[in-house]
């Protein structure tokens, strides 16, 4: 059964407005090198391919308006003496953002944004006297390149092309005084024919243009010589010309034609009218590869690798049942078969598991790409002069935590130019070059990927955050003499706060870095700052590599059992609870001549005072580390997330949960939000009367999840 057009319309329509956001990314790309480069007419005719594939790809779909302007422009820079007009790159610049706005509106059914200030812009391209010199030139002369081919026509070339034959172009201006212009092209027609297949005719034969002149798109292994003598027909063909639009290749990278570009003139040596130059590297790539290529709902992928989860989950069910079974039957011979099988099994479904991980990760590149547009725009806006480096952009990490921290990562690049970087006047008074830089690195570190945003700019006054905080009223100054300079760098995350003297359009409002934080913490990721007064400041994001599967390491707390990341424990200890003291009413642990503010998610084991046993887990929380108190430890534990929605669970302590072989459910603990909430609770509260409150606030809900178990493993 066939789609329905109405529904062919719509998929081509979805491909299009996925497609074309990385037509307007290489759109930016390209004006911000011409705005380092103007005039560079190799950068100017790389703007008009990319402006001319929009258009293209926008008529198919039916966006009548959106592919208008985009032939608007793709016209004005094709004139002589475009490429020198000094406002190309701003005009450029104002194109990406209005053609981004149109695809927005047409996707969500929203009226369209007015055109008439791009248009007046556009027209300027063309006021210059060298370009309407051109466009009086391209009036008169045949264009051999002006027809637009269809989609269809192209792919039938690329066949003509991979079959060995070469792809010319034929244009014959038909004789003013031929008495019979329509009679006389069918005879040009049927002439091309003879040479090979005919893959495209313009103008068509109903048309005005069509007793003037016909264009040709022919298939053949003949040389342009025998075209032309063939073509030549006395008193009907005035002009015959041939243009070799690329070669017929066996085998190997085939070429797709710049059929937008202008037609040169015959190089010395070659005959007139015979035109064989090759066509430009930027417009080739391999049939072959594109072939190879099938787009996929991110969605789709997520299905699989849920159901990769579910593998996993069954795994360990009949690992937990093999167990079972050697307990009972230990000299039973079908045990080893069942250890093979088993061994076989888990072998195979980890190939899966990374294979499936590895087709949802992206290279950090996707993100990366789109600040160097953002940064200069920001610098402008507050008048810095800012160069952005980009390292690492081929670290691969999964598409969805990718697309979480985008809007974090927009906070921090924002916030480093117009916090960080000082204007030029400034940077020139303290010894400093004018041009300020900002730095985005990505490098993998063990299972996670680290993301940096680092500057050369001021750094971060500690002094005048502390000042801030007891001005806003968020402490004391006692208790803001107290801090230490981590504790006091971290305010800048709490909501509203900001240190910026004025609001302006970039900065100042108090809303961003509290945003970082907190979808760094959905993301069971971390964010950690250093800064050096009058050198800069570097912000370190800490993410996972996936949100579906996890190491983690279980543990018990009162007869409850949950989990958290392997890659956060730094360490196992033990210790008796005497070795726990207080200090200004907070509990820490005195290991290995380090302070550890300890973390306990039940109340104090038997009576205050006695040596009762305990297991510390030094974790790290950020650039932090701080000693988790548990019952007992169950062991390590491949884990696949279960997310709980907000009607199942009421709390952010907890990130998911779990299901392990034997049907237990595990919580798994959100460490960034833990520390987080012991980090505001009172002093007082912290004392061992009310050791117990992580638990309390959600005994509500995970009763329902693990029931008290009677014994522990």
């Amino acid at each position: 059964m066939t789609n329905s057009p109405d529904e062919r319309g719509a998929e081509l329509r979805d491909l299009f407005y996925e497609t074309s956001q990385e037509l307007l990314q290489a759109l930016n790309d390209e004006a911000l090198k011409l705005e380092k480069r103007p005039g560079d007419e190799e950068i100017v005719r790389s703007v008009r391919r990319t402006v001319h594939t929009l258009k293209g790809d926008s008529a198919a779909c039916g966006l009548r308006e959106l592919s208008e302007l985009a032939h608007q422009f793709e016209d004005a820079l094709s004139m002589e003496g475009a490429a020198a007009h000094a406002a190309v790159a701003d005009i450029a610049f104002a194109a990406a953002d209005l053609f981004s706005e149109m695809i927005a509106a047409y996707r969500k059914g929203h009226k369209l944004p007015s055109t008439k200030k791009l248009s007046k812009r556009i027209e300027e391209l063309t006021s210059t006297p060298a370009a309407k010199k051109s466009r009086k030139k391209k009036s008169a002369s045949l264009n051999k390149h002006a027809a637009d081919w269809t989609e269809y026509e192209k792919l039938a070339m690329l066949q003509a092309q991979a079959n060995g034959q070469d792809v010319l172009h034929v244009a014959v201006k038909i004789d003013p005084h031929c008495a019979m212009p329509i009679a006389g092209r069918q005879l040009i027609q049927n002439a091309v024919a003879s040479m090979g297949p005919v893959l495209a005719v313009r103008p068509d034969a109903k048309s005005a243009a069509a007793s003037k002149h016909v264009e040709f798109v022919l298939a053949s292994v003949q040389t342009p010589q025998q075209i032309i003598a063939k073509c030549k027909i006395p008193t009907i063909a005035e002009e015959v010309t041939v243009d070799l639009l690329y070669q017929a290749t066996s085998a190997g990278a085939q070429a797709v034609p710049d059929l937008t570009s202008d037609s040169k003139e015959p190089e010395a040596g070659k005959e007139p009218g015979i035109s064989s130059a090759a066509p430009q590297s930027e417009s080739q790539f391999a049939a072959s590869t594109l072939e190879n290529i099938l787009r996929v709902e991110a969605s789709r992928i997520d299905s699989v690798l849920n159901l990769v989860g579910e593998l996993i989950i069954g795994k360990s069910m009949l690992q937990q049942a093999l167990n079972d079974f050697a307990k009972r039957y230990p000299k039973d011979l079908l045990r080893g078969k069942f250890a093979d099988a088993m061994a076989f099994q888990a072998r195979v479904l980890n190939d899966l598991q990374r294979s499936v991980m590895k087709i949802r990760m992206v290279p950090v590149d996707q993100l990366f790409r789109r600040f160097p547009r953002m940064v200069r725009d920001v610098a402008r806006q507050c008048g810095r002069e800012v160069d952005l480096a980009l390292s690492g952009q081929e670290t691969d990490l999964d598409k969805g935590i990718l697309d979480a921290i985008a809007e974090p990562l927009t906070h921090l690049v924002r916030n480093a130019v117009s916090h960080g970087i000082e204007s030029p006047e400034e940077r020139r008074k303290l010894g400093k070059s004018p041009h300020g830089t900002v730095r985005l690195n990505a490098y993998h570190q063990g299972n996670q990927v680290v993301v940096e945003v680092s500057d050369d700019g001021r750094g971060i006054d500690v002094q005048k955050i502390r000042s801030k905080a007891i001005e806003l009223g968020l402490m004391t100054a006692e208790d803001a003499a107290q801090l230490t300079e981590t504790e006091t760098l971290n305010l800048i995350f709490r909501p509203g706060f900001s240190t910026a003297e004025q609001v302006t359009e970039v900065s100042g409002r108090g809303v961003g870095m509290d945003v970082v934080q907190s979808v760094l913490q959905r993301l069971k990721a971390s964010v950690s700052l250093e800064t050096r007064p009058g050198q800069g400041t570097t912000f370190r994001l800490k993410l996972p590599l996936t949100l579906a599967i996890i190491k983690a390491l279980l543990f018990w707390v009162e007869q409850r059992l949950y989990a958290i990341p392997l890659n956060a424990v730094l360490e196992i200890a033990r210790t008796v609870e005497t070795e726990v003291h207080q200090v200004d009413n907070y509990e820490v642990l005195q290991l290995r001549n380090q302070v550890l503010p300890v973390l306990r998610l039940g109340r104090p084991a038997g009576e205050p005072g006695r040596s009762s046993k305990l297991f510390v887990l030094v974790i790290t929380v950020g650039e932090r580390k701080y000693g988790l108190i548990v019952d007992a430890l169950e062991g390590e534990e491949e884990l696949v997330i279960k997310a709980l929605d907000d009607h199942t669970f009421s709390t952010d302590l907890v990130s998911g949960a779990s299901i392990l072989g034997d049907g237990r459910v595990v919580l798994i603990l959100n460490l960034s939000a833990v520390v987080e909430h012991v980090a505001h609770l009172r002093p007082q509260e912290m004392g061992r009367a009310g050791s117990g409150l992580l638990l309390t606030h959600t005994d509500r809900t995970r009763l329902a999840l693990t029931p008290p178990v009677g014994g522990q493993a």
